[in-house]
């Protein structure tokens, strides 16, 4: 994340400024073309038309009735793996979240036997101190209401909006602690992004330009968008709360338009602000054919799309089925490509790796033709004979 120079000559200019309550308006989606449920809200415009053999975005996926497969059994068993370098920059900012037991981690046990995991990345600006804060508290912050999670039933729809409401008002609690915390500059910030693996579902929660994306037999389904000021449905909401985009900054300070904490640049509490916390909440029902997920800083995102960085992970697991090492090779690849930040990524493997050899078609080696001479025929001819 880049945050203008104008933030560092105009860092005492401090303005009253809130977390807005947004008019939330729900709809649900379900991918048909992929067989990826996925719940959205609150609701925005629809980004961009994919284009075939790119990333498919959560908002092309249409709703459609559930029944129950012998995908519907399916329960994801989650590994992961991370790898984190300070890049170009002069100072670390990020900071991330692997918790692959998220049960024995709070201590608590489930009615059934279910599987939960919890990620999270927080790239930090203005200074590392908001993202190290929230990361230090996240536990407390995030699961407040970790209670909930023990009453887990995937057929209750009830529940699974509980969950999404929670998450949401867990960013929101982050944020009100951020503008609270003595130790934490009212100019520094931090972009979060949580994925929660509870049971068959996968929700995720974003505030910034971090990104979460799912490989579904090889193809790369974005969990999140990135809530940038070139990002149309965001600048669209900036302008409407009378903010500004100028030269690619919010009002000409900061690359992103959600945020925890950059207290300076939010309205009062109640008031509609340009620069919000509040996340866009994504649920996925996870099938069999939901191989890994991939969270990471923008600072991987900058130099590479989401389906380049979902094929290089597949091959990674295929060559030696460890996720940290396709962390590091996702971490190598954007310095490679000459990435201007701070890296930081996540490999959460759901499903084994055989399942992912197994949706590969099989290599074929290819041999480049090439015409002989008559001469060349017969001398090659009486070499074989010879032998």
């Amino acid at each position: 994340m880049i945050v203008s120079p104008k933030m560092v000559a105009e860092a005492e200019i401090i303005c009253q400024q809130s977390i807005p309550m947004l008019d939330v308006k729900y709809h649900i989606c379900v991918a048909q073309e992929h067989n990826v449920e996925v719940v959205v809200s609150p609701k925005s415009p629809s980004p961009s038309v994919p284009i075939f053999g790119q990333a498919v975005n959560h908002s092309d996926f249409i709703k459609h009735s559930i029944s129950e497969t012998p995908a519907a059994s399916f329960v994801p068993n989650a590994r992961s793996g991370s790898y984190t370098e300070i890049g170009p920059r002069v100072s670390m900012d990020d900071e991330h979240i692997c918790i692959d037991d998220l049960g024995a981690h709070l201590g608590f046990v489930f009615k059934y036997p279910i599987r939960s995991a919890f990620y999270a990345v927080f790239d930090g600006h203005g200074g590392p101190e908001a993202a190290a804060f929230v990361k230090r508290n996240a536990m407390k912050l995030f699961f407040e209401d970790a209670d909930m999670l023990q009453t887990y039933d995937d057929t209750d729809s009830f529940f699974l909006e509980k969950l999404e409401d929670s998450h949401r008002r867990a960013f929101l609690r982050a944020d009100i602690a951020l503008a609270d915390e003595q130790t934490v500059s009212s100019s520094c910030g931090t972009t979060a992004l949580t994925a929660l693996v509870l049971g068959r579902h996968l929700l995720v929660a974003n505030a910034g330009d971090c990104r979460a994306v799912l490989c579904r037999r090889g193809v790369a389904v974005e969990m999140s968008n990135d809530h940038r000021p070139s990002f149309l449905p965001e600048r669209l909401r900036v302008e409407e709360v009378g903010g500004f985009i100028d030269d690619g900054y919010l009002n000409g300070y900061l690359s992103v338009t959600r945020a925890l904490g950059d207290w300076d640049l939010k309205f009062p509490l109640g008031a509609a602000s340009p620069l919000i916390a509040e996340p866009d909440v994504r649920l996925a029902k996870l099938t069999e054919e939901d191989e890994f997920l991939i969270i990471g800083c923008d600072g991987i995102w900058d130099v590479m799309s989401s389906q380049v960085a979902v094929s290089l992970v597949r091959r990674g697991l295929r060559r030696h089925n460890d996720p940290q090492q396709c962390a590091m090779e996702l971490v190598k690849e954007a310095l490679r490509l000459h990435t201007s930040d701070n890296l930081t990524v996540i490999v959460v493997c759901l499903s084994p790796i055989e399942s992912i050899v197994e949706s590969c078609p099989p290599q074929r080696r290819r041999f480049k033709a090439c015409n002989l001479t008559e001469e060349a025929r017969n001398r090659l001819k009486s070499l074989i004979e010879r032998n």
